[in-house]
């Protein structure tokens, strides 16, 4: 077996094994689940303390085209791990076990492909309001990205930044959510760091007990040396609840100007511990 693929595929078993009603008794004295995926945005909730909750992206196919480039980019194993400290305090840790990169160019027809992994995530998450995410809920979260991957998937330097989540409980069915963003993000050569800030609002209608669907809009600023860039996208995802600790996802990212990737589309899963 590729030795990239050995953490999903381990993630991927202890997650469904931990689907069994087995564990149901314990799961009901732990808040409703509250994961960061799907979506553009981040939510404020944090995990249980004592409690793990592994949230894994399945599968991510991205489609950038540019004048003389065709970019499709396939992420696989994309695993967050929260695990909480306190009744309010998370720590995450993060990595992209395995990406693909094919890049044509539509003058020559040339072909290159690559295969790597990404860097790692290393973040906290403080409440500052409601950690089960209910009503008005916020939060601080502080992150730096480890250049253990190799380019294109990975930055090739390190990075940090910081997250600001927040949102409000319209009603039982309706939540809004903003999440504002500033980072040092790695230039695009992967030597050194440079201003970067976005900010992502969004709303979720709780269609049903199990099903959520969510519309965002983003807006990132990059103030990248070789060039400056202002991407924006809109943002679908809906969220299936299987189990009350257990969530099966899937979403859909599409431009809305040129200086965005024209799709992406991806899926996913969370369970809680």
């Amino acid at each position: 077996m590729n030795r990239a693929l050995r953490p999903l595929t381990a993630a991927v078993l202890t997650i469904l094994a931990g689907v069994a009603p087995a564990g149901a008794a314990g799961a009901q004295e732990l808040r409703d689940l509250c994961a960061q995926r799907p979506g553009l945005g981040t939510a404020p909730c944090t995990v249980d303390a004592g409690h793990l909750q592994i949230e894994l992206g399945l599968g991510d196919w991205t489609l950038d085209r540019q004048p003389d480039t065709r970019t499709d980019t396939i992420l696989a194993g994309d695993v967050l791990a929260r695990y909480g400290l306190t009744g309010s305090l998370e720590a995450q840790v993060g990595w992209t076990a395995f990406g693909h990169v094919r890049e044509r160019d539509r003058a020559t027809g040339d072909v290159r492909r690559r295969a790597r992994t990404g860097d790692v995530l290393l973040a906290l998450k403080q409440s500052l309001a409601s950690p089960d995410g209910s009503g008005f809920s916020v939060a601080a979260l502080p992150f730096v990205t480890v250049p253990v991957g190799r380019a294109p998937v990975g930055a090739g330097d390190w990075g940090a930044g910081f997250l600001l989540p927040v949102s409000y409980e319209v009603s039982d069915a309706i939540q809004i959510q903003f999440t504002p963003e500033i980072d040092a993000a790695v230039d695009e050569d992967g030597n050194g760091r440079h201003l970067a800030f976005s900010g992502v609002i969004g709303a979720t209608d709780k269609v049903s007990d199990a099903v959520s669907a969510t519309l965002e809009y983003q807006a990132l600023r990059d103030r990248d040396p070789g060039g400056h860039r202002t991407p924006q996208l809109v943002g679908l995802s809906a969220a299936w609840l299987a189990r009350k600790q257990f969530q099966l996802d899937v979403g859909t990212n599409l431009r809305l100007n040129h200086a965005a990737a024209d799709v992406e589309v991806y899926f996913g899963l969370t369970r809680k511990f």
